[in-house]
């Protein structure tokens, strides 16, 4: 019998990609959703974490939970109520899971949590661990809150694993795209000092680590989900270009018009982490993608030849 996985947030960016892999590789997947689409591939079950209701048979049917639900970060601008939705989206919903595992017998045997790399703050140019100080703005407090709340499953005596991801590559959606559209439009230019680090990982390999984390059980904590070789935003955009196909022809973009346009969400950008991947390159996963050439190649390579 294959193994059922359990999926929130299922139809994101991650959670599509993730669900293909999954059937691709003979699992069973199935989603937690709030309206559930009869059209849709995959097994749906019915939650609502603003009511805090929850159909008990989704945890019931899985062997494994992987938990990526959570309200957009750049989708829109911060004011208090969507900071208030940011928040209460990630770790409602794992407190409701909690509670539905806590009632229900059931044979879930690990539960893998999305977290993101923004809980280490803007910590410069300086290489951060899994061990490393936690930031104290917006992103860092939401992500502490995050893992928490996904802690809690430890007390079930279910296996916790937490991948805090960077920036995830893709050229179907998140920050990929918003990154390359000036660029394309040859107005791509660094953000801010353009100095600050930006840890990366692509699509499929964090696909493949939500995939490891659920089948080797030595996986078990928190690991930072980020590809070996973090570059600085000047780098990436120069990058960027050089994969396009398109010249840099603009200065940088001060700090100052970030905030004025962005507001409090400027910090996403102009704040840098530079993330250690070797805890999780010490369990024997391997990265596809190493660099970020090889990454943004696999988006656009076809693409320009296409175009010649």
């Amino acid at each position: 019998m294959p193994d059922k996985i359990l999926i929130t947030g299922g139809s994101g960016l991650i959670g599509s990609r993730l669900s293909e892999m999954l059937i691709d590789q003979g699992y069973e997947v199935a989603h937690l959703s709030r309206k559930p689409d009869k059209f849709s591939h995959y097994k749906t079950f019915r939650w609502d974490v603003h009511a805090k209701t929850i159909d008990d048979s989704a945890v019931t049917y899985a062997d494994y939970i992987i938990h990526l639900a959570g309200a957009g970060l750049a989708d829109e601008k911060w004011t208090n109520e969507r900071k208030k939705e940011i928040l209460d989206s990630r770790v409602d919903s794992a407190n409701l899971l909690f509670e539905s595992l806590k009632r229900n017998e059931h044979h879930v045997k690990g539960f893998v949590s999305a977290s993101g790399v923004g809980i280490y703050g803007n910590s410069g140019d300086q290489l951060v661990s899994e061990e490393s100080v936690y930031g104290d703005d917006f992103l860092a407090r939401i992500c502490k809150a995050w893992e928490a709340a996904a802690w809690q499953m430890k007390d079930l005596n279910i296996r916790t694993v937490i991948l805090r991801m960077g920036i995830v590559l893709s050229d179907q959606g998140g920050a990929l795209p918003q990154l390359a559209r000036p660029v394309r439009l040859m107005a791509g230019a660094p953000l801010g000092s353009g100095r600050q680090y930006m840890s990366w990982v692509h699509i499929d390999d964090i696909c493949r680590l939500y995939i490891r984390a659920i089948e080797d059980a030595q996986f078990e904590g928190v690991y930072n989900a980020v590809a070996p070789h973090p570059v600085t935003n000047k780098e990436f955009t120069t990058a960027l270009a050089e994969a396009m196909q398109k010249p840099l022809v603009l200065p940088k973009v001060p700090s100052f018009a970030i905030n004025l346009m962005m507001g409090e969400m400027s910090e996403v950008v102009l704040a840098g982490q530079r993330v250690s991947a070797s805890k999780v390159l010490q369990t024997g996963f391997t990265f596809e993608y190493n660099y970020l050439e090889e990454a943004l190649g696999s988006f656009y390579k076809d693409k320009n030849q296409d175009n010649a």
